[in-house]
């Protein structure tokens, strides 16, 4: 992938009528994917790993003859259906990856290789299990495996059980995890140093027991002590299990978790039950399944903050507090600097403002019925989080959280005092979500994904986009803190937000890599050399440091040099060759980018772009992006996003999610006045 970075001087021949036009598709297309609920639902990728370990778990629920009569037709359809689906998914090295748009990897050909074995192989898919078995062996089988996780065991373990219990692998050598930690109190978790991330806990025991089961220990106290924790466990088992039946929403943990209770006997627990009608359910038409259910919450905050970057949504200035919003008064950024008078928003004029926008009191309403104001049993969570879905398995989390405060902010900022029940009901919520926020930081500064203090290991670790867009969401409410206080006594203070902000950057200072970027926990690209996606991270972070003034430090800098620096010949950013759609002929030679890097990019350096709008580098983006969006490409998303443990998947939301954003920023931002 070759960078590009445009001369100075070079003709920039993007309009504004253009980009509003692309703005106004980007619109349109949100607007068809928005259901009768005032929210967006979105739609994950069909996934070869979930669909492998699906088909695993439901036959070993039909070997253990645990599957009830009225299933059993289903469950054999499923099978048929699944397997089938996998053939027409194979690559053509043979190899499996997490999607249909995936690189092959040892991890799902394994998973796909175990199922097939499970089901039985058939005349129908003989071929591809040969193709599947060269192309492990090819790449190195075990050792490749390991070599892919390391020494984080929440992956490697499940694929090699799943691989024992089909026979490809003795159990020897298979992990054996410390399942009866989980009968410790749940606040000691983190203290216990487990082999797994904190989402894994149902996998530690499900996957530990069958360990035991096949493997005991040649110790007999460690014997004695695992046969108690066994009843014991199953409980903690049972209390972590959502409504759904699906441990985090997610096929492959659920699956993972189903196939090893079915095989030592516990097929028939009320837990395992859940668990199989979750699969069942969760099915596609066409025989596969995706990853997770849906990622509702986060599609949705999406759209409504992406939205509001148009200039008829976005504030040119925040003010100090929400009485400032009915008074004229002059702007000014938290650099100190001098930006508009702005006439009083009065509630004709808001009500002008969202009448044609897709963002409802409907939609806010069901935002803030997301809100989890319970202690969370999966991980322990305090009320006041948001996950990333509205259904029953979400965990609160650390991106969903800010993403949700944000869009808050937005709605609340515009239209607030047009109907005073909502607003106290955004001023409760909010003050819970930064409650959360502020006890979840690291001591690090930065913020995990879902436990305070867990561990190092991979996803549970601080994460610089987590970070930013943390600090993005305490800074939009520090302004009004003084009204939310008459209402809500729990509203943190400006000096605890204060605090917690100045963590957070000198977290984000210490985590740029030598070359200016940052690198994301949540976001990745097959393309890049180690999967990293340094476009995305190092966007996301500049838009913390531009959002709270701190442009002019010597981080935000090198940051911007980086992002001029990794423009793509072709003018958009990111990509490679596995992205799904050309800009321009069939014969075209140049590097293909992708419209989630490029948009949020063009997002960032348009929000950056106070000192120099005119940019050769945001002009040669938004013309890629314009054109790409002008050929269709809305509909193809390209495999960015990691779901635990470098589980790929992609979103069809996320191109218009983060195209209208890049848009709307660039409509708000640049000085097109003077074309």
């Amino acid at each position: 992938m070759l960078p590009f970075l445009a001369p100075e001087n070079q003709k920039c021949n993007i309009t504004r009528d253009q980009v509003q036009h692309a703005w106004e598709a980007t619109y349109t297309w949100l607007a068809s994917q928005r259901n009768s609920g005032d929210y967006w639902t979105g739609r994950l990728s069909n996934s070869a790993l979930s669909t492998a370990t699906a088909l695993s778990a439901l036959v070993m629920m039909k070997r253990a003859g645990t599957v009830g009569p009225e299933q059993q037709v289903e469950v054999e359809q499923s099978l048929v259906s699944g397997s089938m689906w996998l053939g027409r998914a194979q690559n053509k090295d043979g190899g499996f990856g997490d999607t249909e748009l995936s690189h092959s990897n040892i991890a799902t050909t394994l998973l796909v290789q175990a199922a097939w074995q499970l089901i039985g192989v058939g005349a129908q898919v003989s071929k591809n299990f040969d193709a599947a078995s060269k192309y492990v062996e090819r790449v190195g089988r075990w050792e490749a495996l390991r070599r892919r996780y390391g020494k984080d065991k929440t992956f490697v373990a499940p694929i090699l059980t799943n691989c024992a219990l089909a026979g490809l692998v003795s159990w020897d050598e298979v992990p054996t995890l410390p399942f009866e930690a989980a009968w410790l109190p749940q606040a000691w978790y983190r203290l216990a140093r487990m082999p797994v991330v904190s989402y894994a806990i149902p996998a530690l025991v499900a996957i530990g027991q069958a360990k035991f089961f096949h493997r005991p220990p040649s110790n007999l106290l460690l014997r004695w002590i695992r046969r108690q924790a066994i009843a014991p466990t199953l409980q903690v088992l049972s209390r972590m299990q959502p409504a759904s039946g699906g441990f985090l929403e997610a096929v492959p943990l659920t699956s993972f978790v189903l196939m090893n209770l079915a095989a030592i006997g516990k097929g028939t627990l009320p837990v395992s039950q859940k668990c199989m009608e979750f699969l069942l359910k969760s099915r596609l038409d066409d025989g596969s399944w995706p990853i997770d259910t849906n990622l509702a919450t986060w599609v949705t905050t999406l759209a409504i903050n992406g939205q509001f970057r148009h200039p008829s949504l976005a504030q040119s200035c925040q003010p100090e507090t929400a009485d400032a919003l009915n008074s004229s008064s002059e702007c000014v950024d938290p650099g100190g600097r001098s930006l508009a008078r702005r006439a009083p928003i009065s509630k004709n004029s808001s009500a002008a403002l969202l009448a044609d926008s897709l963002v409802t009191e409907q939609t806010m309403q069901w935002l803030l019925s997301c809100q989890h104001l319970t202690k969370h049993p999966f991980t322990g969570a305090q009320p006041g989080g948001w996950g990333w879905t509205n259904l029953s398995g979400a965990v609160p989390d650390a991106d969903d959280t800010p993403g949700a405060l944000l869009a808050l902010a937005n709605w609340y900022r515009i239209s607030f005092s047009r109907n005073p029940a909502v607003d106290l009901n955004i001023h409760n919520a909010v003050a819970r979500g930064l409650q959360w926020l502020l006890k979840l930081q690291n001591r690090d500064g930065g913020w995990p994904t879902f436990c305070r203090g867990w561990g190092k290991l991979p996803f549970d670790r601080s994460g610089t986009d987590l970070t930013a867009h943390a600090l993005r969401a305490l800074e939009v409410w520090q302004q009004f803190t003084r009204d939310i206080r008459r209402t809500n006594r729990r509203m943190p203070s400006m000096r605890k937000l204060n605090s917690a902000i100045n963590r957070g950057f000198a977290y984000l200072a210490k985590q740029q890599q030598s070359d200016g970027s940052w690198i994301p926990l949540w976001f990745g690209n097959q393309d890049h050399d180690g999967e990293l996606n340094q476009v995305y991270g190092t966007s996301r972070v500049l838009l913390a440091y531009a959002e709270l003034g701190r442009l002019d430090s010597a981080e935000a800098k090198r940051a911007l040099k980086f992002l001029h620096s990794v423009q793509n010949s072709d003018g958009g950013w990111g990509g490679g060759p596995s992205v799904p759609y050309r800009i321009g002929s069939e014969d075209s030679q140049e590097v293909r980018s992708s419209i989630e890097e490029t948009a949020v990019a063009i997002e960032a350096l348009c929000v950056c772009s106070s000192g120099n709008p005119w940019s050769p580098t945001i002009m040669r983006g938004l013309d890629w992006l314009v054109a790409a969006i002008e050929q269709g490409n809305l509909n193809s998303s390209w495999p960015i996003g990691f779901y635990f443990a470098k589980l790929w998947y992609h979103e069809r939301m996320y191109p218009a999610a983060f195209g209208i954003s890049a848009l709307g920023s660039a409509l708000t931002e640049i000085g097109w006045h003077r074309d």
